[in-house]
């Protein structure tokens, strides 16, 4: 069995991490709070929020169905948790790292940031997982492996067995970014978590639950590893605030709002199949579409001029010619899949 410990940088493992005087007090009948140079002034937020997230962890848990110790959650949604895997695992100037490409563009930022070499795997044609090549990249300075499933921009989702034979043979943390996994019916890898000691788990609450503008997204991979997150990460990385904010809308679930997303994505599809201007509409598991068209630039500024702003994606590998469009609410679909239409 792998050992993710071993893939953790020297010195993050030697790490005397923050503490505060909460964390180093574990008694109980305080009710004079003057260690932490905060006003003592209530006005709602005047007192440092939790840093361990207690409370919204629980909740998670009780969500997600994994324990509290397996979840690191990070106050930039899952950008965040990104940045952290890099810094615990990865040396700058020296180890590396393979993501697929196309995908998801801050695994790109967040290793320059943190000088970090990353080896770009491009998908199939068809877009499907290149497992034989993706390993084949790995050196002995390879670190982790970033893939996105369900994938952006392209919208698929990889069958589980192919993720978990590359967690199986590659020597190194598997990181899995299901942003999009409520919209899909491929099996979600979280149940493996517990079972796969080099795989980490990527979820946030900016997409289904529709929580974007709170930022918060979580990690989710074993309590060791998670130990470490906690070490790196800024002691007090989300505002009492939003988890308070979070805690509360919480309490339902989205799958209303999803199942309608869902529908009106098979809405889209049908619609634009047979508009001029549509040369491919590819299969997707996210709230998004990718649209192939007879010239991308010019549909994007006529969009745009009416309104309507989607994703250029036509610079990226393999998508030359596409648009990336997320599903509206229903009036935002009419007006868009007519504006496609009516494009020449």
């Amino acid at each position: 069995m792998k050992d993710p410990l071993k893939y953790i940088r020297k010195n993050i493992l030697e790490l005397n991490p923050y503490s505060t005087a909460r964390d180093e007090f574990t008694g109980s009948g305080i009710d004079v709070w003057i260690d932490a140079n905060e006003s003592p002034y209530q006005n709602g937020a005047n007192r440092y929020p939790d840093p361990h997230q207690k409370l919204l962890k629980e909740k998670v848990s009780a969500i997600f169905g994994l324990p509290r110790e397996y979840i690191f959650i990070g106050g930039a949604g899952s950008d965040e948790a990104i940045d952290v895997i890099y810094r615990v695992f990865c040396t700058p100037g020296v180890d590396n790292v393979i993501a697929i490409s196309p995908s998801y563009g801050v695994y790109q930022v967040a290793a320059d940031i943190n000088d970090i070499k990353i080896k770009d795997v491009l998908l199939n044609d068809d877009f499907s997982l290149p497992v034989d090549r993706i390993l084949s990249e790995a050196d002995a300075n390879t670190k982790l492996m970033w893939i996105c499933s369900p994938n952006n921009p392209t919208g698929n989702a990889f069958p589980k067995e192919q993720i978990i034979s590359l967690c199986n043979s590659f020597d190194g943390m598997v990181v899995v970014d299901e942003a999009y996994a409520d919209f899909s019916s491929v099996e979600s890898m979280l149940n493996e978590v517990g079972k796969i000691p080099n795989l980490i788990v990527l979820r946030t609450f900016s997409k289904a639950w529709g929580m974007a503008g709170l930022r918060a997204g979580m990690a989710y991979a074993s309590p060791e590893v998670i130990g470490y997150f906690d070490r790196v990460k800024y002691p007090y990385n989300m505002s009492s605030v939003v988890q308070e904010e979070l805690m509360h809308r919480l309490e339902s679930r989205p799958d209303e709002k999803v199942n309608e997303i869902i529908a009106q994505r098979r809405r889209i599809e049908e619609e634009l199949k047979d508009a001029p201007c549509v040369i491919n509409i590819f299969p997707s598991d996210a709230n998004f579409l990718l649209l192939r068209v007879s010239d991308a630039d010019r549909l994007y500024d006529f969009l745009v001029a009416n309104g309507v702003l989607v994703r250029n994606r036509t610079r990226m590998p393999l998508c030359g010619d596409t648009l990336r469009i997320t599903v509206g609410t229903p009036e935002e679909n009419t007006r868009t899949i007519s504006l496609i239409k009516e494009f020449k």
